[in-house]
């Protein structure tokens, strides 16, 4: 029983793991989409600090990328830029490449 018992603890800490990197990505990818966003608002490096931790904590309203692309597409529309959805959900596509990479790298 003790192989199979040590296969069941493999696949939990594996799932685990994996979890755990699904979640540094996805919070990697907001905080790279907040500085983009910042970037298009012309916000000063430090209001960039601010505004990226903003999206992070967005994503924690609700299951899925719909609260973080509200709150982009929103701030973007309310700051006077030309955007769509469209748009942010190709610069979150973007951004999801780029926060893996780094992650891969140890950046």
């Amino acid at each position: 029983m003790t192989g199979f018992d040590d296969r069941e603890k493999a696949f939990e800490n594996k799932f685990a793991r994996d979890e755990e990197m699904q979640f540094k990505v996805m919070a990697r990818r907001n905080r790279l989409l907040g500085q983009w966003a910042a970037g298009k608002m012309g916000l000063t490096p430090e209001e960039t600090d601010s505004y990226a931790r903003e999206v992070v904590q967005a994503d924690f309203e609700e299951a899925g990328d719909d609260d973080v692309l509200r709150k982009v597409l929103g701030d973007l529309t309310s700051a006077g830029v030309e955007t769509d959805a469209a748009t942010v959900r190709q610069a979150m596509d973007e951004k999801l490449i780029e926060a893996r990479r780094q992650l891969i790298e140890g950046s």
